[in-house]
């Protein structure tokens, strides 16, 4: 009982990332205790358990996904990199400086210190959903990866692991989905 009440609300918002649905997403965490309960004996330790716990529950939402597609119309279904690397650049081309200046490639301007806005601080109710809705926006690779780096707060190995993803895949799709929170934090800030 103490491990779903420790990792249950994690699982579920991860799941939520691939069925968008939070009844669905808390069938997914269920389904995926009643896996770990069934194949207990099959786990050999060469990961942590939440790490093991959280790869048995991204294979059970990934699944359901699929499953749960079929019934979606075809148009629903476009997403700029579902597990594909794009091409798109993570941060406008026009931030940085051009070849021939001195520093080339460095920052044009460095990105905006949100902490020096005191309206703009992370602790503001605001803010906060504003960072939410982003990753919410965000493709359910990118959504996935860093709900959890950098909510849940699991090493780049463990979701790896977790995730079944290389570790260059892993830092290409955690950098894209936070250059694009901070792009839309960035135009939210302007707008005051």
């Amino acid at each position: 009982m103490r491990l779903v009440e420790q990792y249950q609300a994690a699982m579920v918002r991860l799941a939520q990332v691939y069925v968008r649905d939070r009844a669905v997403a808390e069938e997914v965490a269920q389904d995926a205790w009643v896996a770990v309960l069934k194949s207990l004996r099959q786990f050999e330790g060469r990961s942590s358990f939440k790490t093991w716990l959280f790869h048995i529950l991204v294979n059970a939402a990934r699944t359901r996904s699929q499953r749960e597609r079929r019934s979606v119309p075809f148009s629903a279904l476009a997403s700029d990199d579902e597990g594909v690397l794009g091409d798109e650049p993570s941060v406008a081309p026009e931030r940085f400086r051009p070849a021939d200046a001195p520093y080339a490639g460095g920052w044009g301007a460095l990105p905006q210190l949100w902490d020096a806005l005191p309206e703009a601080s992370a602790d503001n109710r605001e803010t906060r959903e504003r960072i939410a809705a982003a990753i919410e926006r965000l493709p359910a690779s990118q959504q996935s990866v860093i709900r959890l780096r950098d909510i849940e707060g699991y090493s780049a190995d463990d979701v790896c692991k977790m995730l079944d993803i290389s570790e260059g895949n892993q830092r290409v799709l955690l950098h894209r989905a936070r250059s694009r929170v901070r792009q839309a934090l960035e135009s939210y800030f302007a707008e005051d």
